[in-house]
């Protein structure tokens, strides 16, 4: 089945029953498809503290963690303010307010046409959707994995459906009744370590959670296509393999690790941002870690299996949180930003993730196939923070092909990031970088705050042209 990825889907809102889509031509011809659910309502969540637990016959030392999981909250997190940026009453509401997974529902079009090009394809969304409302600090990108898909058929036919990815995290909360994994980003930002101590003691006593065999997390941030397999990812755990029935349900199939561990090289986590060659069938994947090596590449073969670890030796101290990286055909691009993971800094004060504004950001650039990083080398780049590489390619123009060409989102002001989201700017960026010189070119190519633009995978790491059009990017 061919699929169609958009990650800029609107979120399904218990409050709408209509998803609209809107199709780009690449000579600004816009087609307009909306589709009204035949269900008329979904249900919304409500509150742990109303909704109860379930009856169950909770083990010894279970019914210990619970009550200090309430203690906590009722005592402790409660009791005292949180900021609006991890305070759930803030982060779940409007749109992110959380729903219902919703069955395959049949829908019908009541403006424009289905195109016949989407014949057996679907439009599908990945994002944070919390199962149960947090009873403590929350941050947007904490939520359990939902994808929301749209299924075509019969040329005519659309079929909507919602699921959460049924993850080790999801179904151990959804078994017991309750939430009890911390939300990482929201009591790494705030300093609030009390649950991230409970779920250790939880998962040594109750032998439940083991990062690397059974992962914790939620699978919430994208989605890859590879190898004849799609995977719902983010980047603290494995990816969750998927599949959209014929009917149009979404099924999880399970964790899946690249057949690491027949080969004996197990690895727990992977970037949520892999990039595929088209050309080659071979992804590139990398991992950060918060003890040395600090950062990880590796390459994935054409045949789903993970080859051998280059670790990058040069970063040292404190580690970069590194989201997202780009790959062209020689070569693969770093981003060390000043956006740090830093465990220890609890111990002087200091938050877990946080911005360093003493620091340079810099690029590293390696072989993509290097076998270690003794080719790989930084140059600085002040107040460039990439967010998001939305593709990487070799200028062609230039005989040598020496010059690398990223498109890439640059966060603006970078302090504004973790506590203070509604005054951040994405400035949409053209990065040129001299092989042989190390000279970096920046050029913004929009001022407006544009994220997550997304290309044909067939042009990942080659030269494309881009523009503008009504906020939209437009590659062809």
């Amino acid at each position: 089945m061919a699929t169609v990825f958009l990650s800029v889907l609107p979120k399904f809102h218990p409050s709408l029953n209509v998803v609209s889509l809107v199709g780009i031509g690449t000579r600004n011809i816009q087609t307009k498809i909306t589709i009204h659910s035949c269900q008329s309502k979904i249900k919304k969540k409500i509150s742990t503290t109303k909704q109860g637990i379930r009856s169950k016959h909770y083990s010894s030392h279970e019914r210990i963690f619970k009550a200090l999981d309430d203690f906590i909250c009722k005592f402790i997190i409660l009791s005292t303010s949180l900021s609006p940026h991890v305070d759930p009453k803030h982060e779940l509401s409007g749109n992110f307010y959380p729903v219902e997974e919703l069955p395959p529902t049949a829908c019908q079009v009541v403006e424009g046409s289905l195109p016949s090009t989407l014949e057996g394809g679907a439009y599908i969304q990945n994002g944070p959707n919390p199962q149960f409302i947090p009873r403590g600090p929350y941050h947007i990108a904490d939520g359990d994995g939902m994808l929301h898909s749209i299924k075509f058929s019969g040329g005519d036919k659309a079929i909507f459906c919602s699921r959460f990815v049924k993850t080790h995290k999801y179904v151990m909360e959804r078994d017991l009744g309750y939430p009890f994994f911390p939300n990482p980003i929201a009591y790494f930002i705030s300093n609030r370590l009390r649950f991230i101590f409970l779920t250790v003691a939880r998962g040594i006593i109750g032998g439940k959670i083991n990062p690397l065999t059974t992962g914790i997390g939620t699978a919430n941030t994208s989605l890859f296509e590879f190898a004849g397999h799609l995977f719902a990812m983010i980047e603290s755990d494995l990816p969750y393999e998927i599949k959209i029935c014929p009917d149009g349900d979404i099924l999880t199939i399970g964790r899946h690790d690249f057949h690491s561990s027949s080969d004996g090289d197990l690895f727990s986590h992977m970037t949520a941002h892999p990039k595929v060659d088209a050309d080659t069938g071979e992804a590139f994947a990398f991992r950060n870690n918060v003890i040395p090596p600090f950062l990880t590449f590796f390459r994935i073969d054409p045949n789903g299996r993970k080859q051998k670890d280059v670790h990058i030796l040069s970063i040292k101290g404190v580690t970069s949180y590194i989201h997202d990286f780009a790959v062209t055909k020689r070569f693969a691009v770093f981003p060390d930003a000043q956006l740090v993971m830093d465990p220890l800094g609890i111990m002087r004060g200091k938050k877990i993730i946080r911005v360093d504004p003493e620091k340079t950001p810099r690029l590293g650039i390696i072989p993509r196939y290097a076998t270690d990083d003794s080719e790989m080398y930084w140059t600085d780049v002040p107040g460039l923070n990439m967010m998001h590489v939305i593709n990487a390619w070799e200028d062609d123009d230039d005989a040598t092909c020496n010059k690398i060409v990223m498109v890439v989102t640059n966060i603006l002001p970078v302090e504004n990031l973790l506590e203070r989201r509604n005054s951040t700017h994405l400035s949409l960026e053209k990065i040129t970088i001299d092989i042989k010189t190390k000279e970096v070119v920046r050029c913004i190519v929009s001022t407006q705050s544009i994220d997550f633009g997304a290309i044909n995978p067939k042009y990942a790491g080659k030269k494309n042209r881009f523009n503008l059009y009504k906020n939209i990017l437009l590659y062809s």
